[in-house]
């Protein structure tokens, strides 16, 4: 799966807790979560948990806790599906 392909998939991910009106293709690798996005804190974890249903991985909490990007997202699952 090439960086492209999983950018894609965690942006359709992000749209459904994103209260930011920036369009899909407005959103970058190093756009934001909490605060280009607006996503409320507490739905990060939601969000990890969709990324490890969509991509079929586990990301244990030291490194969901790293995710502050949409990059760091793209890098840690890039990372996990080999």
């Amino acid at each position: 799966m090439t960086k492209e392909e999983v950018l894609k998939k965690v942006v359709d991910i992000l749209k459904k807790y994103s209260k930011s009106e920036l369009a899909p293709e407005q959103i970058t690798m190093e756009t934001t979560i909490l605060d280009d996005l607006k996503v409320n804190s507490a739905r990060l974890v939601d969000i990890v948990l969709d990324f490890e249903d969509a991509f079929d991985i586990q990301v244990d909490d030291a490194d969901a806790d790293k995710v502050r990007t949409v990059g760091d997202g793209v890098e840690l699952i890039l990372s996990k599906v080999g």
